[in-house]
């Protein structure tokens, strides 16, 4: 089965039950949350988030040509938008909208499904894509895996702390189950977005916790060794799939 999915192509990676603001402010995706308001109260209000591989989030800006078309800011050449984005997204689920009073949106979005993008439409003011809902076997030894790979996370994060001489905030929560911990440890790794996509794109958890392993490993040799390497502050906040 296929699902037609509004598409939202972001410089980042949304993985399953991972939490997401978007401050929505270009015409195109405004017109996108507009029509999400408009779908019946009973229906779910949401979207597909696709990584961008050629291009940016944010249309060039052109005097006097009007809004911004649907594919403006992604490196197509030959007019498919599939040549831009990477193939594997994540839906999201708006659960949080609030409307500013100059016609911008502020969105709370958790990631729930992958899927891959089929075929993308865009006749219209923003892309659309057919959808098919891609499912995540565990793997063989997804369990162990994910107790090493716990292990190996708490360790990068205090190396990381040294790095950017910052105080961790206390222990992380971090889930049992080793899907929704591989997609945690994702998200909450300093890594490059063709990184973090090639994470989302794992064809099993196993698989996922795996690379995972070996990443975190390198990353914290490498802070070991050079500790002055830039990082994002992950050591201030705990973080939660939900």
């Amino acid at each position: 089965m296929t699902e037609r999915l509004p598409l939202f192509p972001l410089n980042t990676v949304l993985y399953p039950g991972l939490v997401m603001p978007l401050h929505v402010f270009e015409e195109r995706y405004r017109r996108l949350v507009a029509d999400l308001q408009k779908l019946p109260e009973e229906e779910p209000r949401r979207f597909g988030v696709v990584a961008i591989r050629d291009g940016r989030e944010v249309a060039p800006v052109r005097e006097h040509e009007g809004p911004a078309g649907p594919l403006d800011g992604l490196g197509t050449v030959t007019g498919d938008p599939r040549e831009a984005l990477y193939r594997v997204g994540c839906v999201a689920d708006v659960t949080s909208l609030r409307s500013r009073a100059d016609g911008r949106y502020e969105l709370l979005v958790t990631g729930t499904t992958r899927f891959t993008v089929e075929s993308v439409d865009a006749s219209g003011p923003y892309l659309v894509a057919e959808t098919r809902p891609l499912d995540e076997p565990s793997g063989q030894g997804s369990g162990a895996l994910g107790a090493v790979v716990e292990r190996a996370f708490h360790e990068y994060r205090k190396r990381l702390a040294g790095a950017k001489e910052a105080t961790l905030a206390g222990d992380i929560e971090l889930p049992l189950d080793p899907q929704a911990l591989s997609y945690l440890v994702a998200a909450a790794t300093v890594l490059p977005a063709p990184v973090k996509q090639e994470l989302l794109a794992c064809p099993d958890t196993a698989q996922r916790l795996t690379v995972e392993l070996e990443l975190l490993r390198r990353e914290t040799a490498l802070l070991t060794w050079l500790p002055s390497l830039p990082a994002a502050d992950l050591t201030r906040q705990a973080f939660s799939p939900n």
